[in-house]
């Protein structure tokens, strides 16, 4: 355990070196047609700038964990976290409409959840919500709590309240009834936006909670911008009352049925696999239309005289010749004579890995996974990576390591916990690991003392990963009644949770899904890009009877390359119910 900890402290020391050494990132900023000159980039907290040149061209030197600034009058400012493999930046910049508060990004803001649960008491500025703690002196975005000593008994209900309580907040409805509403960005029309949804103790409500006794409210808080509500995704967008009781607890457990909040039914103009198919580069097309496994051989000798140097040709002639012909020999051949465009490129091993797995190859995808590990010890998806992967070799033990690890590297400061977006889908993983295979991870008596908590959810799960952090994306999930819900990845609707990903080190989201509405089920994207011209490699994991004995799983990968088209992904049967979490 001594060696391995120093092999660790090394990687980190290593990797905060590395992120002191600056390297050339360059690229082109656009509004999405034209190029915009002038635009000045600059280094958050740094001197170091410049500006575009007429065909909105610029390069700049910065270093791994530096924040680009993109800025120009008018426009809305793109702020873009530099990763290890960040080369080229295509930033898309649009009109600034919104009026949003200033949010400032800096390490030094951060406060762990330990450290807020243990202040919830005595600061009144500290709040619950359901994805964890926030604190209103240090949280990006402005937000506005009344306390418990500012609250009047003589107020009758929530909605008396709150009536001229907070700027920008109004009221509909009496204390008499049980209707009611609170619009936190202007009076409630028929033209305006939604009413604003409720967070109690953790629990989502949608309609307005009359049945809340005012006498039981420890604190309300108001969160009415974008830096505070993104995590809430559509459900937030007009504005979010926290409300914290005497004694409540954040019910974390809870699922929202987001497909059938709102009235929102999927059209046909989605693309199929068959027609997104049909605008693959023309050595694919090529390959896909060839009658012989001897005739892709010719064609892919054709083709790699230009494209040798392409880790996405090469991907793409692999996945060829190993999916439609199983000459596995050939297709390794294909990847073994090139591995070096592969090498140090994390983003790259991930694909790598990714197409591996769907295959079932496991010892290969194994290999792949610890090159990024070693590569990137400090992002916290390598340790799920890992773990999953020797479970996938039926290792659990060297599973239960990895996670027990990353425990470790948290409690010693090493890393950091995000406990809103990353940490409840590495604690589901790690407790379905010691759930299912307790007896193997523990010997003996040991197992039957281990505490493994019972799953709060059975039914479908579906867990996405991609390898690329610059990747955005819209998923649509579409439910057989036709209804479906959308998760937007993209800088313009999600910065915040974006930021998140890279600070702490991850590309993963988990979506979960009941049986209470048989039928079929259909996923959807609408690639935005990754401010580059290379694809995005997409992981999709579905459980099947996810938490009981029967559990199975199956893994698919998609390249994603078409872009500002929603196209079909899969089909699945399950159930209705999908939460964020």
């Amino acid at each position: 355990m001594k060696n391995l900890l120093s092999i660790l402290f090394s990687f980190f020391l290593l990797n905060a070196l590395t992120a002191q050494e600056k390297h050339k990132i360059f690229g082109k900023v656009s509004d999405g047609k034209n190029p915009i000159a002038n635009v000045n980039v600059r280094i958050a907290n740094n001197d170091s700038s410049t500006i575009t040149d007429s065909d909105g061209n610029y390069e700049i030197m910065a270093g791994t964990g530096d924040i680009l600034e993109f800025t120009y009058t008018g426009l809305r400012t793109v702020s873009i976290r530099v990763e290890d493999v960040t080369k080229i930046l295509n930033p898309i910049m649009i009109p600034d409409v919104t009026e949003l508060d200033e949010v400032e990004v800096t390490a030094s803001k951060r406060r762990s959840q330990k450290d807020m649960e243990e202040d919830y008491v005595t600061n009144k500025s500290i709040i619950r919500t359901a994805w964890g703690l926030l604190d209103a002196e240090r949280a990006a975005g402005n937000i506005r709590i009344l306390a418990e000593d500012q609250i009047s008994p003589g107020h009758l209900c929530l909605l008396d309240l709150l009536a001229g309580e907070f700027a920008g907040v109004s009221v509909s409805g009496t204390c008499n009834g049980l209707g009611g509403a609170v619009s936190i960005r202007g009076p409630i029309s028929i033209s305006n936006s939604t009413p604003a949804i409720y967070d109690i103790d953790g629990q989502i409500f949608t309609d307005y909670p009359w049945w809340l006794d005012i006498n039981n409210i420890k604190r309300v808080a108001i969160l009415a911008n974008l830096a505070t509500t993104a995590t809430y995704g559509s459900l937030g967008k007009s504005g979010v009352v926290v409300i914290n009781t005497v004694g409540g607890n954040p019910k974390v457990d809870q699922f929202v049925d987001r497909a059938r909040l709102r009235n929102n039914y999927a059209d046909d103009k989605t693309l199929s696999r068959a027609e997104a198919a049909e605008n693959a580069p023309s050595y694919l097309k090529e390959l896909m239309n060839s009658e012989s496994f001897e005739a892709s051989k010719a064609i892919f000798e054709k083709h790699h005289k230009v494209y040798s140097n392409s880790p996405y040709f090469l991907l793409d002639a692999y996945t060829h010749f190993a999916d439609t012909y199983d000459e596995m020999e050939y297709a390794d051949s294909i990847i073994e004579s090139h591995f070096a465009t592969y090498t140090n490129n994390p983003v790259l091993l991930k694909a790598l890995a990714y197409i591996y797995e769907s295959q079932q190859r496991f010892e290969k995808a194994n290999a792949a996974y610890k090159e990024v590990f070693i590569l990137r010890p400090n992002y916290a998806q390598s340790y799920m990576d890992m773990a999953n992967s020797y479970r996938n070799l039926r290792e659990p033990q060297q599973a239960a390591s990895m996670y027990a690890r990353y425990e470790y590297l948290i409690q010693e400061g090493f890393l950091e916990q995000d406990t809103i977006g990353f940490g409840p889908i590495v604690e589901r993983e790690y407790n379905n690991l010691l759930m299912l295979e307790k007896g193997a991870v523990v010997k003996g008596r040991k197992a039957q003392k281990l505490f493994v908590a019972e799953e709060d959810f059975k039914g479908t799960r579906l867990v996405f990963e991609w390898n690329d952090g610059e990747a955005e994306f819209d998923l649509q999930f579409v439910n057989p009644e036709n209804q479906y819900h959308k998760w937007k990845h993209s800088m313009f609707d999600n910065v915040e949770v974006i930021e998140r990903e890279k600070s702490f080190g991850y590309n993963a989201n988990e979506y979960l899904i009941d049986d209470s509405l048989p039928g079929t089920w259909q996923v959807n994207v609408n690639y935005l890009g990754n401010k580059s011209l290379s694809p995005t490699y997409l992981k999709a994991t579905v459980y099947y009877d996810y938490g009981s004995r029967n559990q199975r799983k199956e893994v698919k990968v998609f390249k994603l390359s078409l872009k500002n088209v929603n196209q079909e992904l899969f089909n699945l049967q399950a159930g209705n119910k999908i939460a964020v979490r």
